[in-house]
């Protein structure tokens, strides 16, 4: 199925994965994360994350020992990782 790039408008870009690199909240290090959803299109060569995404991974990043994550996660593998808080009490 494609959808409507972000960036170049056109109807070219498909829903697919790839592999993105995250700051951790206390900018200690940062972690990379594979098989991350993504936007790609190739009419521009842009791939992105959609916000829903990024507010996704960066929450699960605060509510988490982020101590204990290896260098590389999988996407699916960081969000099972258990929660040291049950949601994000700093979001309004």
């Amino acid at each position: 199925m494609t959808v409507q790039c972000a960036w170049c408008e056109e109807e070219k870009a498909v829903e697919t994965t790839n592999t993105a690199y995250w700051e951790l909240p206390d900018g200690t290090r940062s972690i990379e994360i594979t098989h991350m959803p993504c936007i790609s299109c190739s009419a521009c060569g842009m791939s992105y994350q959609e916000e829903e995404t990024i507010e996704e991974v960066e929450t699960q990043l605060l509510l988490i020992d982020t101590k204990k994550l290896n260098e590389s996660i999988r996407y699916d593998e960081l969000l099972k990782v258990p929660r040291l808080l049950k949601r994000n009490y700093f979001k309004f």
